[in-house]
């Protein structure tokens, strides 16, 4: 993970990579998440990503996104995705 922060209060930003390693269906393997995000003013910006083709084993092919809620300094998370059929 990488990040900056600004001399402004609340603007910054990061990069990560992630490797993920687990089941989803049923189906092992593994894969890797792209963080990019960034504050402007405490205006929050996120997006993470599967990169393609990074899948192993029986998730080969998983294409999908992940957005992290961040409530009373809890984070939550949900992760769409799609496995070839």
């Amino acid at each position: 993970m990488l990040g900056a922060r600004s001399e402004v209060k609340g603007s910054a930003s990061y990069v990560a990579l992630e490797r993920v390693v687990g089941t989803l269906e049923g189906k092992a393997g593994s894969f890797v998440l792209q963080h990019v995000g960034s504050m402007a003013r405490g205006a929050m910006s996120l997006s993470v990503t599967v990169v393609p083709d990074t899948a192993t084993g029986a998730l080969v092919g998983l294409e999908g996104t992940m957005t992290i809620d961040i409530v009373e300094g809890q984070h939550h998370y949900a992760f769409e995705y799609a496995l070839p059929r």
